[in-house]
């Protein structure tokens, strides 16, 4: 998630801005004074002095950041499974189709899908529609809304 935070400029700008303030530049001076600071930076210098040390914290990272990708995929797959059953509610669908029709849902909507967080979002519906029995039914979802915006049209 931190990877996709970062190519995110609204983030990216308000990080910025917040590290321009002169209040959180005078905490990062107070903490980079600190001893608790400066013996973790030389307990962290000697550990990548170290080459094996260097090579298995490296090794850790990127099996963290492999478990966390898998875990992220894995939850946004399921959240998208749980949306595409709910839509099979008469309920759930009319309401979707309500929102569908407001012009302020639908901007929000349109920015949402370009955000890159929503990434793992079109990733897990693309694994979906992998399977045939979930294609089919995000199509029959897909279909239904067509034919409910005509109608209004």
């Amino acid at each position: 998630q931190l990877m996709a935070d970062m190519q995110d400029p609204e983030l990216m700008a308000e990080a910025k801005k917040m590290m321009e303030d002169p209040k959180f530049q005078a905490e990062m001076n107070k903490l980079q004074d600190s001893k608790e600071f400066k013996e973790g930076l030389k307990k962290t210098r000697e550990l990548m002095d170290d080459p094996s040390t260097a090579a298995k914290m490296q090794a850790q990272m990127e099996h963290m950041v492999k478990v966390g990708k898998d875990k992220l995929k894995q939850e946004t797959g399921g959240a998208m499974k749980e949306a595409m059953d709910a839509m099979s509610k008469p309920e759930v669908f009319a309401e979707a189709m309500k929102l569908m029709k407001d012009p302020s849902f639908v901007k929000q909507l349109e920015a949402f899908t370009k955000d890159p967080a929503f990434a793992n979002y079109k990733d897990a519906m693309a694994d979906m529609m992998k399977d045939p029995n979930q294609k089919a039914k995000i199509e029959q979802i897909a279909n239904a809304m067509k034919d409910g915006m005509n109608a209004e049209l």
